[in-house]
């Protein structure tokens, strides 16, 4: 009689609950972007005054551009340090450890960061608002590590691009919910209330990874696979990261510059819709920034199940890059209503996510694959922090404009249009190096019912497996998991 890890139902009862670990810590992380005028708001407001329907003043915590920007910089380029220890570690220690720790991580960032906010006008608030979103990055960029490789396990040859679609999806409706569900909550509650909301939400994902972390332990005892995970985890060292080819490299730099123009873009897209259209509200200004997240959380799944078909992720990437460039051309150089960009590149990106990412487990030795997912992760975040960085540079650094110059709004768009222009020139560099290697990202692996075989993707104990080709296989298929 079959084990219950066997069946179909039991991969998609640990994908639900592997969905919900990213849930609470993506609705917190763009928080700030729907708040931003809060954020950056006058300490105090004594002379107020209604025009036209509108307050003249926004009561907030004070901040500069510069510092607002910091927010995600320091998040980012927390992530960038972290993740790759944390690929490493979670291949050597398991996906146990690393959902507990990282999602209590995201607990207490999260929970500081609230804290932070009741200092407003003290000079406690930047560092310890600083601090809280340096731990939630430590966990929220590390636990995607472990989503991602709990998905690729459980997934591997079946409906792999789904499966990942689905958990981006999850995760986007956490950022749709945040956007359209702060605001109001902010205006009734306040923002102290509204930070500790998210925090909570974070706790769902602790919860969750208690879940996930006992449905995983149970599967892979009922798979018998327990003790070669094991084994195969004690193999791993750290010199590993040599066998990781250019090719992968490659697919890592088009991801970072394909995200290099998408965060930091939304982090400032409610202000920026804000004082280019000055007809849109604030509230009206935070939905269409959301639209980008609102069309992914839509389409993922569809997208994955029509990638997982035809395969061409190599080609899907050239064609996401190029497709986003009129977006940034659109915002920076016409008056077209925002939400036509805005929904644009929600669609490119969905495409770009499940198309790029699950690439990832496709060219990779199989017991490395956390480590290569952090070392992607942190090249990621690396070029995050830096446009973050260089985002708050052209924007200014004077709490006193209260209106950013149209003309910094364009240098803005310039720089991501820079970026995605990068994007395509890795991105078809990657293509050509694919196709000199057998052509692996644009095969299909649903046709034939299993992954393609790769040099790149051999288990690392290779050698020790040949006598036992066909055993090999069998463990080694399933051995990226422990």
């Amino acid at each position: 009689m079959a084990q219950p890890a066997e069946k179909a139902y039991y991969r998609f009862v640990v994908l639900f609950f592997n969905c919900l670990l990213t849930f609470g810590s993506y609705f917190c992380f763009d928080i700030p972007s729907v708040l931003q005028d809060q954020f950056q708001g006058n300490l105090t407001c004594p002379n107020a005054t209604v025009i036209n329907g509108t307050v003249d003043c926004v009561e907030g915590l004070g901040m500069t551009p510069q510092q607002y920007n910091l927010l995600y910089a320091i998040y980012a380029w927390t992530n960038a340090v972290v993740v790759i220890l944390a690929g490493f570690l979670i291949d050597k220690l398991g996906n146990r450890f690393g959902v507990f720790l990282f999602s209590f991580l995201c607990v207490l960032g999260s929970s500081l960061f609230a804290l932070g906010s009741h200092f407003k006008g003290s000079p406690y608030l930047l560092p310890l608002m600083l601090t809280g979103r340096l731990l939630f990055g430590s966990g929220n960029g590390s636990l995607t590590i472990v989503q991602n490789r709990i998905t690729a396990f459980w997934f591997k040859g079946k409906e792999l691009a789904l499966a990942f679609g689905l958990t981006l999806a999850f995760s986007r409706l956490g950022s749709v919910l945040n956007f359209f569900l702060t605001q109001k909550f902010e205006e009734k509650y306040g923002m102290q209330w509204t930070l500790w909301g998210g925090a909570l939400l974070c706790v769902l994902g602790f919860t969750s990874a208690v879940v996930v972390s006992t449905l995983d332990k149970i599967g892979m005892r009922q798979l018998g696979l327990d003790g070669a995970i094991q084994e195969e985890s004690r193999k791993v060292r750290i010199q590993d990261v040599k066998l990781l080819s250019v090719r992968y490299w490659l697919l890592v730099l088009t991801i970072m510059f394909f995200y290099n123009g998408i965060f930091p873009f939304i982090a400032d897209a409610s202000k920026f819709i804000q004082d280019k259209y000055s007809y849109y509200s604030q509230k009206e200004a935070a939905y269409i920034a959301g639209a980008v997240y609102d069309s992914s959380l839509v389409l993922s799944a569809s997208v994955g199940i029509l990638i997982d078909y035809v395969g061409l992720r190599g080609v899907f990437a050239v064609a996401c890059a190029v497709l986003t460039l009129p977006v940034f051309g659109l915002l920076a150089f016409t008056f077209v209503p925002p939400l036509v960009s805005t929904i644009w590149l929600g669609v490119t990106y969905s495409f770009a996510a499940a198309s790029m990412w699950p690439s990832i487990p496709l060219v990779v030795p199989q017991a490395t694959l956390g480590t290569a997912m952090g070392l992607a992760t942190s090249v990621q975040m690396i070029g995050i922090g830096i446009s973050n960085l260089v985002v708050g540079q052209i924007l200014g650094t004077k709490s006193s404009e209260t209106k950013i110059p149209l003309w910094r709004w364009q240098r803005m768009m310039i720089f991501m249009l820079a970026n995605t222009i990068s994007c395509i020139v890795t991105s078809v560099l990657l293509n050509i190096v694919d196709h000199r290697q057998g052509g692996t990202l644009n095969k299909t692996t649903k046709k034939s019912g299993q992954a393609p075989r790769d040099p790149d993707r051999e288990p690392l104990t290779q050698a020790e497996d040949e006598p036992n080709e066909e055993d090999g296989d069998a463990v080694g298929s399933r051995s990226i998991n422990s």
